[in-house]
């Protein structure tokens, strides 16, 4: 518990949180010790009490301090614009979360642009995007992006990659940048080389990059391409990744996991030259090590993939969601439809009544059926409608069923004639989940000891309605903890806190992630007694800077009792405090 007694004099701490068991985050062991705050800083680290006078008690008897935790995958670009104390990820103990992954960044790219590249992929309204933009792109730099970020009263750390579609849609224009069969000029791929390396002078972690070919584009200009970056061939890619390797910094990407050939190039190319000669290793990070339903035996060469490019000389790893990857659906709107034509037909098409028209056409429903039964080649979606359940529907009938179950009851319809039904007689209000990867904890636990293996990949700030991993490191905490406490564990706490702290910190070289005598006082008291089920509980809170929209989440707020970020307290008794937000206690965090 957290006293708000005012200080009448300011003694030789801020704050003090007492006897608590105190994690560093660099995987040492943990100890009952009492921590000093002063001017931001963790000021002193004891074992014995150290004196209150004047300091506000942070009483943490019998739970958990330790490091804030670094979140390495959001796309929050958008969001912190407006809503800087970022909330959602700071209430549940997340201190420092990195901008800019998949190739998506707003440094360079117009409003309208920005609009496109995430108004579908990362399914944030299209319109918010290019009027949060057209109201705060006054930056046009990346050093004046870092400026105008660390201008803003930031909650958490914020620190960022420059994305490749981002540069690559404002050097060539989004329509060429999108176009098969154009290559950038030498002065624009120039151009696009100097503005990557202006962004590692201002500080950025490194460049995204996406080689994915089911993300697309939104708006009416390009709709329906895939990403810039998707259209870049081997010569601009050795290009700008020769700007990174020169400067040590982060290659964040994802392969056509449907082509070998980009899994490997994007694999292999974190080694250096022969010898150690040549060119420089290439710290990369892919999405995404999964134990996807639908390819099981994927994620058993993840591991030793990575293992053996590291031997190599490399320096390699995978992207982790660690908590079960359960997506939610408002009628047909959810990315996973893109991977396949039929799909990505239908999302295609903004207009409801012309998708309406679309959805009950026999031609196009023997081909969404075609789609959906074959079984060859690599894909996300597991494509089983008896394994996605409904949760929301006028019909109250069909409240709790699979779409498989619903289609047996309708005469023993195609599972495909029954969500496509569905659909089209209610449209959005037919909301249904399903999961899609890391449903084998036994998975989950050998993936959480792979040093090839980044816990991170939360997403947060996009995907509002459909995903809510905000608190995915607190699930990650409690099955560690459960197993701990079942005789059966597969990781220390201490490496658990490391793995979510100071391992992603030191890799992407950032100052975070410690929380050691001298370090900035940026902390989370956890009470594992409230590491419970309560922490998979759904909920909706609107997010006010896009009209209300009902953010999916899930919260315990009695598992994070307190979260100081530069000693100030931004959570209190597990709620955002009013100064989050308004003041600023984060600040751009600049690589190396």
């Amino acid at each position: 518990m957290t006293s708000d007694t005012p200080r009448a004099t300011r003694g030789p701490f801020d704050t003090v949180v007492r006897g608590g068991r105190w994690f560093d985050g660099s995987g040492a062991p943990s100890s009952v010790r009492h921590l000093g705050i002063r001017d931001g800083v963790v000021a002193a680290v004891s074992a014995s009490p150290l004196p209150e006078e004047g300091a506000r008690l942070v009483d943490a008897t019998g739970r958990w301090v330790m490091p804030g935790m670094v979140d390495v995958h959001t796309h929050y670009d958008v969001e912190v614009l407006d809503q800087p104390g970022l909330a959602e990820s700071v209430r549940h103990g997340t201190t420092t979360v990195l901008l800019g992954s998949c190739s998506l960044s707003t440094v360079h790219c117009s409003p309208e642009d920005a609009g496109d590249l995430f108004g579908r992929v990362e399914a944030i309204p299209r319109r918010h995007v290019v009027d949060t933009l057209e109201r705060h792109q006054r930056w046009t730099s990346a050093a004046e992006y870092a400026e105008a970020l660390d201008a803003l009263p930031l909650g958490p750390n914020v620190a960022a990659f420059l994305g490749h579609s981002d540069i690559r849609a404002a050097g060539m224009g989004l329509d060429r940048a999108t176009r098969d069969e154009v290559r950038p000029t030498e002065a624009e791929l120039a151009t696009m080389q100097l503005r990557l390396a202006e962004a590692l002078d201002a500080g950025f972690v490194g460049m995204s990059a996406q080689q994915l070919l089911f993300d697309k584009l939104d708006g009416e200009r390009c709709r329906s391409r895939t990403l810039p970056s998707t259209y870049a061939k081997a010569r601009e890619r050795r290009r700008l990744e020769s700007v990174l390797r020169e400067r040590g910094r982060v290659l964040q990407g994802g392969p056509d996991i449907a082509s070998p050939r980009s899994i490997a190039s994007m694999v292999l190319g974190t080694l250096p030259g022969p010898g150690g000669r040549g060119r420089r290793q290439l710290k990369t990070s892919l999405l995404s090590a999964a134990d996807i339903k639908a390819n099981p035996a994927l994620v058993s060469i993840m591991g030793p993939m990575a293992a053996a490019v590291n031997r190599l000389g490399g320096d390699f790893r995978w992207q982790h969601l660690p908590v079960p990857f359960e997506v939610y659906a408002d009628g047909i709107d959810l990315v996973i439809f893109e991977e396949f034509g039929s799909g990505a037909a239908a999302l295609h098409l903004a207009d409801e009544v012309e998708r309406n028209a679309l959805l009950q056409d026999e031609d196009y429903r023997r081909w969404f059926r075609k789609d959906y039964d074959s079984r060859f080649g690599m894909r996300v979606w597991h494509r089983d409608f008896f394994d996605a359940q409904v949760v929301e529907c006028p019909d109250d009938a069909v409240i709790g069923k699979t779409f498989g179950q619903v289609g047996q009851e309708r005469g023993g319809l195609h599972p495909v004639d029954a969500f496509l039904d569905l659909v089209v007689e209610h449209g959005t209000k037919v909301r249904w989940r399903t999961t899609i990867s890391n449903h084998r904890p036994s998975v989950l636990r050998k993936l959480a000891r792979d040093p090839g293996v980044q816990l991170g990949f939360s997403d947060a700030g996009a995907h509002l309605r459909n995903m809510a991993f905000y608190n995915f490191g607190l699930r990650f905490l409690r099955h560690v903890h459960d197993a701990e406490r079942a005789g059966t564990p597969f990781l220390t706490l201490e490496r658990a806190v490391h793995r979510l702290t100071g391992e992603l910190a030191d890799w992407y070289s950032l100052d975070a992630g410690h929380l050691r005598q001298g370090d900035r006082a940026d902390l989370v008291v956890v009470d594992p007694a409230a590491l419970d089920d309560r922490l998979d509980a759904y909920a909706e809170a609107p997010v006010p800077a896009y009209d209300g929209l009902p953010r999916m989440v899930n919260r315990n707020d009695a598992a994070v009792p307190s979260v100081l970020v530069a000693g100030e307290h931004v959570v209190v008794d597990g709620v955002p405090t009013a100064l989050l937000g308004e003041q600023r206690t984060g600040r751009f965090l600049r690589a190396g």
